[in-house]
Order: structure tokens, then C-alpha cells, then sequence
């Protein structure tokens, strides 16, 4: 659009709207605010993984509740908040590089970014490994979140805490 005749003033293209903020938080200011996912958040913030879980994404995060890590042999939790790279291991277990609604989903694997692959089942409800959806498609700015009800223990030949983290990083 050009300014008034004969101002001078050069052509300008009218303004496009913005896109609408997201009011819903990301994938970690929903869990935090949940008040389910306390040793999630804390796993997640150990492994420094929070700044990335903030970052644009999209992500899709099986996330196991407060009750889930209760389930683990005692000890398990505290050892892995001692012990980083496995921590990392299995957090990028639980997290799928996109924005995976329960809709999409299908029977068969589905790549994490840990690398090592989650088998999905939609024959009674739905399962990841053997954990039990118990919610699904909970929303963030940055993608979605599915509530488990099992940790996710990833496969022995799962990718190097570095490589899985990496991953994690490129996909933001």
C-alpha cells in the first residue's frame, strides 16, 4: 500500500496478524502446575532437560505420574537422580519428537528420541510398552502430553545419553 500521493513516503505492506499466544504453558510449566508429575519434573530438571522441554518442539511426552515412579523398586528413583546418563536414557524414552495426538496414533512401533523404539497398542484402550494411557491429548504451546501409568524402561541397546539428548535438542 503506498503512502499518501506525492508524500514520499514508500509503499507498505499492511501489517499480518499475529499469531495468537498460547496460554496453556509448555509441555514442563503443564506438568509442573499438574502437581502428578513432581518426580517427573524433578527427573527432568536433574537431567537438565527442562530448558529443551520449554523450547518450541512440538514434542510428545508419555509421562509417567508421581504414582508410576512410586511403582519402582525402592532406591530406583534416588539411583537415577545419582546416575545422569541413565536418567537421560530413560527420560528421552518417554518423549516422541512431534506432536503425536491420540487420534494418530496406530498399532506398531514409534521412534523416540532416545532412539529405541515404544510399541504402541490400541487393542484394549491404549498401551506404550506396558503402561496403561490413563489421559490422553493433554496440551501444551509445544505439543501434547499422555499421562502413563508405568515408567518406560527403555531396551539395553537404547542410544548414548549424549546421542539421545542431542536428538532431543535437533528436534526443538
Amino acid at each position: 500500500m503506498a503512502g499518501p500521493k506525492g508524500s514520499g513516503m514508500p509503499a507498505t505492506k499492511p501489517e499480518e496478524p499475529a499469531e495468537p499466544a498460547c496460554d496453556l504453558g509448555t509441555i514442563v510449566d503443564v506438568a509442573v502446575g499438574n502437581g502428578s508429575f513432581n518426580t517427573l519434573v524433578a527427573a527432568v530438571t536433574a537431567a537438565e532437560l527442562g530448558g529443551t522441554l520449554s523450547s518450541d518442539g512440538p514434542f510428545t511426552v508419555f509421562a509417567p505420574t508421581d504414582d508410576a515412579f512410586a511403582k519402582l523398586a525402592e532406591g530406583t528413583v534416588e539411583g537415577l537422580l545419582g546416575d545422569i546418563p541413565a536418567l537421560t536414557s530413560i527420560l528421552t524414552y518417554h518423549v516422541v519428537a512431534g506432536k503425536v495426538e491420540s487420534t494418530d496414533l496406530v498399532n506398531g512401533p514409534v521412534t523416540t528420541v532416545n532412539g529405541a523404539d515404544v510399541e504402541i497398542n490400541l487393542d484394549d484402550g491404549v498401551k506404550v510398552n506396558d503402561s496403561n494411557v490413563v489421559i490422553a491429548d493433554v496440551q501444551a504451546c509445544n505439543g501434547v502430553i499422555h499421562v502413563i501409568d508405568a515408567v518406560l524402561i527403555p531396551p539395553e541397546e537404547e542410544a548414548a545419553p549424549e546421542e539421545a539428548t542431542r536428538r532431543l535438542r535437533s528436534s526443538a
